[in-house]
């Protein structure tokens, strides 16, 4: 008698769960798609298109033929657009021919860094809360994420101690997001000159995700951590146009880091992706361009005004609390007085009121208590979203 077998999935898929945001904003996708109206406000997705002189450009190299493959480390055209970017926004002499390389989009960049750097069971310090997708892909490439909280009563920044005392003899690298998902806040020089004196005394790595780099609030300017004394050497800097250019079906991105290190995350290039795309490549040349027109810089403005619009709205209902984040797109809405958990109140407001938000917790346990709005939508559905959370609650 002939049995019936399968083979069994991966430890490292089953013990993963899908990503939240990707995963709502997926669901969200589906009921529209069924005639259902909900207003989505859970990834990071602007409701403007890519700009048009962005699609223009990579247009053209679509129709002139720059449909192939490129070199696995980007063409020179980008990389040296991203090297001047670096300069003029930055404070960076970045060589583009031996310190970056041409990524799909910053997830891919972290993880070829990731598996450049990391052995198996040594241990990566991410911030708690923290992007979604950290600690899964630390674990896909059999290092262990190790969260340090980020607390409430510091501003949601690292205290030292917290991140002093988590450094073990297994630590290979700190973690870290600027201007920061989800919680907005964006680095200092003293945050920054505290990671990077734990990052020498210890010989770590430091992964700098900076997707968010370009839209920081009231006169902020991101820091890189690369320009701080004796940290160009132990830094990869994660940069993408998917946030500030509304590129995100584009998937590109960079990343920057020491000629050893781009060299090893090239050989794992050629073997996962080949290359980056090649006329995408020329469309995100062009956005970084020399300067940044009118039309792009109007829209961040707006874009700044947008989140000062929805976080002062959110502050004035009764049971919540929201801060205007210092950069980034994100209200981070304090619910712990409504009495609610921030998974089941993000299902009731996605089922009662079709409305999606994240819940807090997806970012980790010190996420509790809050819910992750993307303030980047139209001023009608923001709008009709204060309104839907203006309406009580019943109770928890």
């Amino acid at each position: 008698m002939a049995f019936s077998m399968k083979p069994d999935q991966a430890i490292r898929i089953l013990n993963t769960v899908p990503s939240a945001t990707v995963s709502i904003a997926d669901a969200v996708n589906k009921l529209k798609r069924a005639g259902h109206r909900v207003l989505d406000f859970s990834a990071g997705r602007a409701v403007e298109h890519t700009p048009a002189y962005i699609c223009d450009a990579a247009s053209r190299a679509i129709q002139s033929g720059d449909t192939h493959q490129t070199i696995a480390q980007g063409t020179p055209e980008f990389r040296q657009a991203c090297a001047r970017k670096l300069k003029r926004d930055n404070d960076l002499e970045i060589n583009p021919d031996t310190e970056l390389i041409a990524t799909l989009g910053c997830k891919q960049g972290l993880m070829l860094a990731l598996m450049s750097t990391i052995n198996p069971g040594d241990e990566v310090l991410v911030e708690d809360p923290a992007f979604v997708s950290y600690e899964p892909v630390i674990r896909f490439c059999g290092g262990r994420a190790v969260p340090v909280p980020l607390r409430a009563e510091n501003k949601f920044r690292w205290s030292r101690d917290d991140l002093a005392s988590a450094v073990t003899s297994r630590t290979k690298a700190i973690l870290y997001c600027s201007p920061q998902n989800p919680t907005g806040v964006v680095h200092s020089a003293h945050d920054l000159g505290e990671i990077a004196d734990i990052a020498t005394t210890n010989n770590l790595w430091v992964f700098a995700d900076e997707t968010y780099e370009r839209v920081t609030w009231d006169g902020r300017k991101h820091l890189c951590i690369a320009g701080l004394p004796g940290m160009a050497e132990r830094t990869v800097g994660i940069m993408g146009l998917t946030k500030s250019f509304s590129m995100g079906g584009w998937r590109i991105g960079f990343s920057y880091a020491p000629p050893s290190l781009i060299d090893a995350m090239l050989i794992a290039q050629q073997h996962l992706v080949t290359c980056a795309g090649s006329f995408t490549q020329s469309g995100a040349a062009t956005a970084l361009g020399d300067s940044y027109p009118d039309s792009v810089l109007n829209l961040w403005a707006e874009w700044q005004e947008r989140c000062r619009y929805v976080t002062d709205a959110v502050d004035r209902l009764p049971g919540m609390s929201c801060r205007m984040p210092e950069g980034g797109f994100y209200a981070w809405i304090d619910i712990s007085e409504t009495g609610w958990k921030s998974d089941e109140l993000a299902d009731y407001l996605l089922a009662d009121r079709q409305i999606a938000l994240v819940p807090g917790s997806a970012f980790g346990p010190h996420g509790e208590g809050y819910l992750r709005m993307t303030c980047v939508k139209s001023r009608e559905d923001l709008s009709e979203a204060i309104r839907q959370l203006s309406i009580p609650f019943p109770d928890s």
